[in-house]
């Protein structure tokens, strides 16, 4: 046999002895992400943790943490959104909704393009914003048109502009199906499909004229039209047909209503606080002032100017467990933090802000609370913790934004423009309560 025979004949049997010896199985054993058991022993000398992971995707064999991360919280500021009154131009911050990262300290995240408005011209106003998990769509109202975005490809999905006479602030029901929506300071509101934007009907509220500020109840079959005016109109939104009115004592301006649209608590002109009306009967029975000391003299002295939407209170909100009803203070540049706890409303501090604040809406699970000043507000700590900016690093000052939280471009979560009471959040406060009280 030649010495090159030899070779690969003892090679060949060198393999076969190889592949029979037989192998540890516990060296063949891994753990779920594939690490050898032997080493997968957290000891000193080699520490040992499994990989983790962010996201369902990253399942089985695992990959490094975060690597298949799909999930965003994130802030949509559409603009132009309002201009504290005149404080600021509403044109300084362009055209867009513009989005930031609420888990990255609200850094910008892009501009997604709305309309394409000539130099020439004034771009309109955007006098409200909803969302709706349903459709995964975002909806943006100005006074004259109502659009819908597609929140996976941020491209405009549907724009109508009915009868002429649309659009004021939108909400969305709670199957996500309908939008409510006033139409431009007349005396009713569209309902509309919330998936082609085609009209379903409208809801008439002859003596809430001028519609302006709504809220729709939890269980969406209940709508409150606000005027620019003392009357507010209560609506039965299946039927589309007005059930009764409440009248307040001066024009109503912001309102919120709470988790069960039994109450309704509305900012005024010319009261620093609210008034409190009884749904059902339509009866006003409650009115919360601030102290005089804090805004009497200041508001009866009319040589003095305040910005605010010509009014000493323009927004309001509660806490999704409604233990607490924030309400914005135009005279002194601050929001007044009441206690909503107990039989009344009782103010118990109060807080500054940045600039001139006409409007509330408060984020996800009640963290954070959104100022129209462009301030980021720690509900519980009551600092301010942020500022919304743009690209530029400019604060927008806007009254339309949303916190809304996405899986791979899909809405899981969104709050309403309007800060109500939340059932399932009032439901454990007061469960809580009454389990402390068993306790004592």
């Amino acid at each position: 046999m030649s010495f090159r025979n030899k070779l690969f004949s003892t090679a060949a049997a060198c393999v076969l002895a190889v592949c029979t010896v037989p192998t540890p199985v516990s060296a063949q054993e891994t753990t779920k992400d594939g690490v050898r058991r032997e080493n997968a022993i957290n000891t000193p000398e080699r520490p040992y943790r499994q990989a983790g992971s962010s996201d369902p995707r990253d399942r089985g064999p695992q990959v490094a943490k975060g690597f298949g991360k799909r999930d965003r919280r994130l802030v949509y500021v559409a603009l132009p959104g309002g201009s504290a009154g005149g404080q600021f131009s509403s044109e300084m911050n362009g055209v867009g909704i513009v989005v930031l990262d609420v888990d990255r300290n609200f850094e910008f995240v892009k501009r997604i393009p709305t309309w394409n408005v000539p130099a020439s011209m004034s771009p309109e106003e955007v006098s409200g914003i909803a969302a709706s998990t349903a459709t995964n769509m975002v909806y943006l109202a100005t006074r004259g048109r109502l659009a819908a975005f597609d929140l996976g490809t941020d491209q405009k999905a549907w724009e109508s502009t009915y009868d002429g006479m649309c659009c004021e602030r939108p909400e969305v029901t709670p199957d996500g199906l309908t939008l409510v929506v006033g139409s431009d300071l007349k005396d009713f509101w569209y309902v509309i499909d919330a998936k082609s934007g085609t009209l379903k009907g409208k809801i008439q509220a002859p003596k809430s004229m001028f519609a302006h500020n709504m809220g729709l109840s939890a269980d969406g079959k209940t709508v409150l039209m606000a005027p620019n005016g003392v009357t507010m109109t209560v609506g039965d939104v299946p039927s589309m047909k007005a059930i009764r009115t409440i009248t307040f004592s001066d024009h109503v301006r912001p309102f919120v209503i709470n988790h069960d649209a039994t109450r309704v608590y509305s900012n005024l002109n010319n009261l620093l606080g609210f008034e409190i009306a009884d749904v059902k009967t339509g009866e006003v029975i409650k009115r919360i002032e601030a102290p005089a000391e804090m805004w009497k003299a200041k508001w009866g002295d009319v040589k003095q100017h305040f910005f605010g939407h010509g009014c000493p209170s323009h927004g309001i909100a509660m806490t999704p467990d409604e233990s607490e009803i924030w309400v914005v203070d135009n005279i002194n540049y601050g929001v007044l933090v009441y206690d909503n706890t107990g039989e009344w409303p009782v103010l118990k501090m109060n807080f500054k802000t940045t600039a001139s604040a006409d409007w509330i809406t408060m984020g996800i699970d009640g963290k954070y609370a959104f100022l129209s000043s462009g301030d980021v507000v720690d509900v519980k700590s009551k600092k301010l913790v942020a500022m919304m900016n743009d690209e530029y690093g400019k604060p927008m000052h806007s009254e339309k934004y949303l916190e809304m939280s996405f899986s791979n471009g899909k809405l899981l979560r969104t709050v309403s423009q309007f800060g109500q009471g939340q059932p399932s959040a009032v439901r454990t406060r007061l469960g809580a309560k009454a389990t402390a009280a068993k306790t004592k």
